[in-house]
């Protein structure tokens, strides 16, 4: 008797399913958390600090030249040839050493032709004194025959006149002799200056002439800058300050100056005078054409005053050495402050308003749904909403700081008030004891925002991108 075959029981196909179900689900979970790990953003690594008080001074920094307080051009009046330089550059005068003198020849002359003239009209005023003598005499001898009935009145008015004639001949030469005075001491006083003297004690700083030169006089021209005499013992820095600076600084204030020649050395000065116009502004009348000259010269270079500091300490001061001049113009004591890398700028957006309705439920206002996806404008373009205006201004740029809360900061708008080399005043916004991102750079100017994610860490060097 034979044995049935035995027959094997099929797979169920609902295991099947499951199955293929189960890693169809496992691989969709997979590509989810690598898609969602993939463009999740890490935190931000910054550096933190705690808001504190300290005293800010703050300064305006400018550079210029070293000049003696005292320093004069030394110009003849009088035009012709050197004929005596007993000094050279560098040397020390004293008040009253001869500096120059000029060919006195021409100045001999005419001196010597001035008091010709003199004595000329003394004489002739003596003549004119003998005629009005004479004509005095004849007027009263006739006037006692007129009197008389003995002269005619014909004959006596003739007497009458040649004395006033002779009067006024008189004070003609008087006058004459006056002027032909005051052209001798005119010439005498141009043969003086011929000889130029020192009018201080001090130094010759520059010496532009030379012996046998022929200069000219400043009488009547521009005349030549023989040399400049300075006094070296007093010196102040004349620093050039831009426009936006300008109106900080007062005569009083302190500067601190570092020359160049004495790098290793700090001097102290106080301002003592601050331009009223600009460096190279002509005050006088201009034509079309040098005002055009002149708007589009100011266009190309900035507009300059001149600021003088007188220098406390005494050295070997030189003019024109270079001088970088710290003016401190205002302080604080004690004043809320940040570091200046901490403060940055951001587009604050706008927040939506919330209206309780009277089932207790909030909503979205309309103006802020408006707000949400923009201003409502009008076929015009112009904005309708009353609120435009406001949202303008949350459009502008304001200074902020991130403020850490946990692990995340908040962007808190502050104002600003002045500030030194490393900090800035805050005068709202912050208080003492906040704790406030400081670093890094990347991180403040363009990373964070508000609502960020961070962590604390070192700064991260961050390599130099090629122009």
């Amino acid at each position: 008797m034979e044995t049935p075959p035995v027959l094997s029981k099929p797979r169920p196909k609902k295991r099947n399913k499951l199955i293929i179900l189960a890693i169809i689900l496992l691989a969709a979970v997979f590509i989810a958390l690598v898609v969602i790990f993939r463009h999740q953003t890490p935190p931000i690594i910054v550096q933190t600090e705690k808001v504190a008080r300290r005293n800010i001074t703050e300064t305006v920094v400018a550079n210029g030249k070293i000049y003696p307080v005292v320093e004069v051009h030394i110009s003849p009046e009088v035009s012709g040839e050197i004929i005596a330089l007993p000094v050279k550059e560098g040397q020390h005068v004293k008040k009253g050493d001869l500096l120059v003198k000029i060919n006195p020849d021409v100045y001999v002359a005419a001196l010597n032709q001035a008091q010709a003239s003199y004595e000329s009209q003394l004489a002739a005023e003596a003549q004119a004194a003998a005629n009005l003598e004479k004509a005095d005499e004849d007027y009263e001898r006739n006037l006692a025959l007129f009197t008389n009935k003995l002269l005619s009145a014909s004959d006596f008015i003739g007497f009458k006149a040649a004395r006033d004639v002779a009067y006024a001949q008189l004070q003609s030469a008087t006058n004459q002799v006056d002027m032909a005075k005051a052209a001798v001491d005119s010439a005498q006083d141009s043969l003086n200056k011929t000889t130029i003297v020192s009018p201080l004690d001090g130094t010759v700083t520059t010496l532009n002439s030379q012996l046998g030169e022929r200069v000219l006089g400043t009488v009547e021209n521009t005349g030549t800058e023989i040399m400049t005499i300075s006094d070296l013992s007093e010196m102040e820095a004349r620093v050039d300050v831009g426009e936006m600076d300008v109106v900080l600084i007062q005569p009083g204030q302190k500067a601190t100056l570092d020359v160049d020649s004495f790098q290793d050395k700090k001097f102290s000065g106080i301002v003592t005078d601050v331009g009223s116009s600009a460096e190279g502004l002509d005050t006088g009348a201009a034509t079309t054409a040098d005002l055009s000259s002149s708007s589009s010269s100011s266009s190309q270079t900035a507009t300059q005053f001149q600021v003088r500091i007188h220098v406390n300490e005494s050295e070997q001061f030189r003019p024109g050495m270079s001088v970088t001049a710290e003016i401190q113009t205002r302080s604080r004591t004690n004043a809320l402050a940040v570091p200046i890398a901490s403060v940055t700028t951001r587009v604050l957006k706008a927040k939506p308003k919330l209206n309780v309705t009277r089932a207790g439920t909030n909503s979205l206002s309309t103006n802020a749904l408006a707000s949400a996806d923009g201003p409502a404008n009008s076929a015009d373009g112009k904005t309708n909403s009353p609120d435009g205006k406001k949202t303008a201004e949350l459009q502008k740029p304001v200074d902020v700081v991130f403020v850490v809360e946990g692990n995340h900061v908040k962007a808190v708008p502050v104002k600003i008030g002045i500030s030194d080399d490393n900090y800035w005043e805050i005068t709202d916004g912050l208080k003492a004891g906040d704790e406030i991102v400081v670093g890094g750079y990347h991180a403040i100017s363009r990373d964070l925002d508000d609502g960020k994610k961070i962590v604390k860490g070192p700064a991260v060097a961050t390599p130099e991108t090629s122009p």
